[in-house]
């Protein structure tokens, strides 16, 4: 067995096409017109109730019971692009894991919401340039020496 994707159910499929192709610079692997798969794995599906045969009134916006998430190199690059978007509704402000992780969370379109965070190689390398060891480092995210090294390498 083999996992193919995670389908996302949306009113409008040309909306949500330009908004994730825009956004997040995500690539179409397949498009069926209702249904389009992205070269990452995500899938968007206009008309969900008639795919998954239940009653429109089933599918519900803002669950909040799983979240797209993505990672960012230009983390700060990424939140001026996401300013252009008026019509994103935030949960909360950009915070900072206890990790040092950068992420911000926000609805996409359709509700769905979305975690952006920062690139975890690019965390690490703003630890090393603020002076940290690789041993505080693994101390202040909790990640061994080695798992990091294979994160730097990856």
């Amino acid at each position: 067995m083999k996992y193919v994707c995670t389908v996302i159910s949306v009113a409008d499929i040309s909306a949500a096409r330009k908004f994730y192709e825009e956004l997040f610079g995500l690539e179409v692997y397949q498009d069926y017109g209702r249904n389009i798969a992205f070269t990452c794995g995500l899938a968007l599906q206009q008309d969900f109730d008639w795919l998954v045969s239940i009653p429109k009134e089933k599918v519900l916006k803002k669950s909040n019971n799983a979240e797209i998430v993505f990672e960012e190199q230009d983390f700060d690059g990424f939140l001026n692009k996401l300013k252009a978007y008026s019509e994103i509704e935030y949960l909360g402000e950009v915070i900072e894991h206890s990790w040092g992780q950068r992420v911000i969370r926000f609805y996409d379109l359709d509700e769905h919401l979305i975690e952006v965070g920062e690139d975890m190689q690019m965390v690490v390398k703003r630890f090393f340039a603020s002076g940290m060891t690789m041993e505080e480092v693994s101390a202040k995210m909790d990640v061994s020496i080695e798992d990091l090294t294979k994160l730097l390498n990856s």
